[in-house]
């Protein structure tokens, strides 16, 4: 794995997969690179799965009008 590598968190609101949890995926994005890890937290609150993500130090992006509607916003 290239050392360039940007880890990001995408949270989401009670996906298909996981329909009763909160859910945080880990993506690494880079040069020619943007795939899921396979990474994944799970949270019964939105405020549990967010001081989890806090405690690393990360910021948050808001979400785009354009993305899933189950997506909450993104951790880098």
């Amino acid at each position: 794995m290239p050392t360039d590598v940007l880890e990001m968190w995408t949270l989401y609101d009670h996906p298909r997969d996981h329909p009763g949890k909160f859910v945080a995926r880990k993506f690494d994005v880079g040069e020619g690179i943007s795939q899921a890890t396979g990474e994944t937290l799970l949270a019964d609150t939105l405020q549990a799965l967010r001081a989890e993500m806090l405690a690393r130090g990360l910021v948050c992006l808001s979400r785009d009008p354009n993305d899933d509607p189950v997506i909450i916003e993104t951790w880098i």
